[in-house]
């Protein structure tokens, strides 16, 4: 809202001009702007981590794959991004590790623990991994978070 003094001719203040001006779009594209920003903050962060961060959809897709994924397991972006995460896990640890992360609908985080991951050229990587489920608006579950960091990096 902007008050001011209405004058006539003779510069005399006769009454006051009102004027209202609608600022919801500005108020929503300032606060678009802040999320994006805090967005990016975050993307920042997962990729300059030096654990590898890596994001998977429901059926175990692998959707995102920072670079210390690369550094750790060998396959670029590109390539993990083609593949689903139980090409990653040692045959006889499957079942436990997919049991543990359909704990994530029930619990949101599962503890750090210890596992293995196969790297491209085939070696078994130790890691500690932990797991969260990423949310959406309505609360349900859409997706899961893993950090890893290999067995020996800051025990």
């Amino acid at each position: 809202m902007r008050i001011l003094p209405y004058r006539t001719v003779d510069n005399v203040i006769e009454g006051a001009v009102i004027t209202f001006v609608n600022i919801t779009d500005m108020k929503e594209a300032r606060e678009s702007l802040k999320k994006a920003n805090d967005l990016l903050r975050m993307a920042v962060v997962v990729r300059d981590s030096h654990d590898a961060v890596v994001m998977l959809d429901m059926e175990g897709n692998i959707m995102s794959w920072n670079p210390a994924a690369v550094r750790m397991y060998g396959w670029s972006e590109e390539e993990a991004l083609k593949r689903d995460i139980r090409e990653l896990i040692p045959e006889g640890l499957r079942k436990e590790d997919i049991k543990r992360v359909q704990q994530l609908s029930k619990k949101r985080v599962v503890e750090p623990y210890r596992t293995q991951r196969i790297a491209k050229d085939g070696t078994v990587v130790e890691v500690w991994l932990t797991a969260t489920a990423l949310l959406n608006e309505a609360g349900e579950v859409y997706a899961i978070a893993t950090s890893e960091r290999a067995s020996g990096v800051g025990e």
